[in-house]
């Protein structure tokens, strides 16, 4: 804002381990996407490091940092950024190609991602076809068919009902008991307490980190 520099996130510093499902929580404008984008390597920081697997993102280049989102991290969005042209099959296939796969491998991994997520019999659908759960599901199994060790969502069922909701909060729990890290960023409490962590961070900084003793191992 002209001369007045804004600090979207000041000091924090927190870990993630691998298999934890965590929940980064805050009201808008806390700071909570900003940090995601951090983790996700889709912003740098201005100062700090992030670390994945042991290496320090801010000295890799533009490359090597698409290929670390590519191989490492799955990516969920509350708008689901599905390509309206292509069906659920072609949606979920189209990451896998920046991977090198041949088109059978492609078709197979998407099909086993599709059928995790109950959508085996969707698959020639276009998006426009779908209800915001499918939609929500088919952006999940988009971000699984890679294989990634860590799925970022930003607030992913922040354009779905209570019901749909909690069935897609469900999906992330499987998901995550089968191995795969989940780190989703919300504003709704509800869903924030829903996993087994939550981080809230609060006017840039981290507010409080906790262990949710419902579900804490």
């Amino acid at each position: 804002m002209g001369e007045e520099d804004i600090h979207a996130l000041r000091g924090i510093s927190f870990s993630v381990e691998r298999g934890e499902f965590l929940s980064i929580m805050g009201p808008s404008g806390s700071g909570k996407s900003t940090c995601m984008n951090m983790i996700g390597c889709l912003d740098k920081p201005t100062c700090g490091d992030v670390l994945i697997n042991g290496k320090k993102t801010s000295q890799m280049g533009d490359k090597e940092l698409a290929r670390l989102r590519n191989g490492t991290i799955g990516f969920v969005f509350q708008q689901y950024h599905l390509l309206p042209t292509m069906n659920v099959l072609e949606n979920v296939m189209l990451p896998l190609r920046y991977k090198g796969l041949a088109l059978g491998e492609r078709k197979d991994k998407a099909r086993a991602a599709l059928e995790k997520v109950g959508l085996s019999d969707r698959i020639k659908h276009r998006p426009s076809e779908l209800s915001g759960g499918q939609k929500q599901r088919t952006a999940i199994a988009r971000a699984l068919a890679c294989d990634p060790y860590i799925i970022l969502a930003d607030e992913p069922t922040g354009a779905l009902d209570s019901s749909t909701g909690r069935a897609v909060m469900d999906l992330f729990r499987i998901i995550n008991e089968a191995g795969t890290t989940v780190v989703i960023v919300t504003h709704d409490t509800g869903i924030g307490r829903s996993t087994d962590r939550c981080i809230h961070i609060l006017d840039g900084q981290i507010a409080s980190d906790e262990a949710l003793e419902e579900y804490a191992v």
